[in-house]
């Protein structure tokens, strides 16, 4: 590697902190915000218009003041990263949501209780309300069902810019950037740090350690695995995983156009020196239990599938026992 590509200035950019931020229309408001404060002030008019003749002025000009600083409030106010009438909007819908969701059929009105709700003896019973999940099935080669449409995950690693030169460095911005332009359907980036469990590694090397065909390499198996223990003990490990969900649009149509759109990400992502690949059905399976739940490992062998037959071999001293009597 020559010394000018170290030398090279490296390419820079600016690019506002949040690209989607609504545009400013009047006096640094934007269209939304102009609009509450529009709904206030003729909230304000209107009582003026109808109590001027029979209310006080001082009396006006008090709820005046209290429902002009709410509009200004509610327009200019922000909450968890959220305008706060939206934020307002959300917490209603909270409140009024059902606590408790069932898949059964007993919460689509046919009025029976499920049997793990506990029915008062008086009052009123609220009963839980469906569970309607957007996803309706796997498929084997991991194409998700969603209703109108279908949807593939692509799992990739990620690369260090930092140990890049300027000239890599701004070859791989160019090559994210045309996999961003190249996009016609909405895609979902996913980046999660999960926690690794090293202490099953340790254990696994340390009874491997004695069955090494030579003690030098025994030993340094047993070494590595008391590494691996200390690291458990000393720090909580994580691993970073990111996970890519394309979907198919509202008009095309095929059984593996899902997969289709996924392979070509992982085609456009190749060249940006990480490792990306398609999904499978029990690693999208995987992916979205760890999503549920990411601190509980999943389960050794995986899930079976809705249609799966599961089968078991009775031992022999229980055929034994059967024929006997």
């Amino acid at each position: 590697m020559s010394r000018t590509e170290f030398d090279e200035p490296s390419t820079r950019a600016r690019m506002p902190a949040d690209v989607d931020a609504p545009d400013k229309v009047a006096y640094g408001l934007t269209f939304h915000q102009l609009a509450i404060v529009a709904v206030g002030a003729l909230v304000v008019y209107g009582l003026w218009q109808a109590l001027h003749d029979v209310v006080a002025m001082p009396v006006l000009a008090g709820v005046a003041v209290v429902i002009g600083g709410l509009a200004c409030g509610v327009a200019l106010g922000r909450r968890d990263g959220l305008a706060l009438d939206v934020w307002l909007l959300h917490a209603v819908r909270h409140t009024r949501a059902p606590r408790s969701l069932t898949t059964t059929s007993s919460a689509d009105g046919d009025g029976g209780v499920p049997d793990w709700v506990a029915a008062p003896k008086t009052g009123r019973q609220a009963l839980p309300a469906p569970l309607t999940l957007p996803a309706d099935a796997i498929d084997d080669d991991g194409q998700i069902s969603l209703g109108g449409g279908r949807a593939a995950i692509v799992g990739t690693t990620t690369v260090n810019l930092a140990l890049r030169t300027p000239a890599e460095q701004a070859a791989l911005i160019d090559g994210w950037g045309r996999w961003l332009n190249s996009l016609s359907t909405p895609v979902q980036i996913v980046v999660s740090a999960q926690p690794v469990d090293l202490a099953s590694h340790s254990r696994t090397l340390a009874a491997a350690a004695a069955a090494q065909p030579h003690p030098r390499l025994g030993a340094a198996c047993a070494d590595h695995a008391d590494f691996l223990a200390d690291l458990t003990k000393r720090r909580d490990p994580l691993r970073r995983q990111v996970l890519i969900a394309t979907r198919t649009p509202a008009g095309e149509r095929g059984p593996h156009a899902a997969r289709r759109r996924a392979e070509d990400t992982v085609h456009a992502l190749s060249g940006l020196g990480v490792t990306p690949r398609v999904l499978d059905g029990p690693a999208v399976t995987a992916a979205l239990t760890c999503a549920a739940d990411p601190y509980r490992p999943p389960r050794p062998g995986g899930l079976a599938a809705p249609d799966a037959v599961i089968t078991t071999t009775t031992p022999p001293r229980d055929r034994e026992k059967g024929q006997r009597t």
